[in-house]
């Protein structure tokens, strides 16, 4: 994951000869639909939600049916991202149920806006959202009479690298504020774990404001998705080999995972000069 996705993402059109977009010729779309994969996978196995990423109240009616509705719909929805004959279709479902997910943490900012746990929460979801809406903007092939057509083509593409770049920072800021728990993340044997534990923060809140002020923004998106990389490979790769029948570790690796990939996604739409999109 640390290597830098260098071809651009196409409009998706059915190709019968070409139908497999490649891990090669597209890696951050494939990341990213591996992310969808696991976590499709992973409610359908406990026939539940991605635990905090995923607030439905135990109240809600049909709550374990509508769970194992989303699993499908995100393992569905992820495997077609990487055909190009169903891209389009994919990605037309899977850009308003990220959005949904995010809104579902739309209540704590309102009720609890001084904990910043909440914008911890939805800055992450948001930022996976930011992933999202590029890959609606370039593959999707919505006509310009959509109602969902100025998410599309530079302007959308624009607006999700905003999306990240503002939501970004409230990541970072939580290794501040939760200073302990963050260093408890950190593998014993890295030395001087409060230094990196400071170090990411300040990546987070720098990888935002290169981007939003486009201080050699694609330096920045790039250096935030490489850090997050390195996170999910030391933290959660060790944590579900440890354990691997607990439930927790498996779903955070894969939340990392597909954020990851998520900005990876951003870093590949911002070009060189950071004025336009890469054609």
């Amino acid at each position: 994951m640390a290597s830098i996705p260098q071809p651009d993402l196409e409009i998706a059109h059915p190709a019968p000869r070409q139908s497999v977009l490649t891990l090669f010729s597209q890696p951050s779309l494939s990341l990213f639909a591996i992310g969808m994969i696991g976590l499709g996978m992973l409610a359908l196995i406990y026939g539940d939600f991605a635990l905090v990423w995923q607030p439905v109240a135990p109240w809600v009616p049909g709550r374990t049916a509508l769970a194992y509705g989303t699993g499908m719909l995100m393992l569905l929805s992820g495997a077609g991202l990487v055909f190009r004959a169903t891209a389009a279709r994919a990605v037309r479902i899977l850009f308003p149920y990220l959005i949904i997910w995010a809104l579902l943490k739309v209540p704590a900012l309102v009720v609890a806006p001084q904990i910043e746990g909440v914008w911890l929460g939805f800055g992450e979801l948001a930022v996976l959202l930011a992933g999202g809406w590029i890959l609606f903007a370039r593959l999707s092939a919505v006509g310009d009479g959509s109602p969902l057509a100025f998410a599309t083509g530079e302007r959308g593409i624009r607006i999700a690298r905003f999306l990240f770049a503002v939501w970004v920072i409230p990541i970072g800021l939580s290794h501040f504020v939760y200073l302990k728990e963050t260093i408890s993340l950190i593998p014993a044997w890295i030395p001087f774990r409060p230094f990196w534990a400071y170090l990411t923060g300040g990546g987070h809140i720098a990888a935002g404001l290169g981007v939003l002020f486009s201080v050699i923004p694609r330096v920045a998106a790039t250096a935030e998705a490489a850090m997050l990389s390195i996170i999910t490979i030391l933290v959660w790769v060790p944590a579900v080999l440890a354990t691997p029948h607990v439930r927790m570790p498996w779903t955070a690796f894969f939340i990392s995972w597909a954020i990851t990939a998520a900005v990876w996604v951003v870093v590949q739409n911002i070009p060189q000069n950071g004025t336009s999109t890469p054609e």
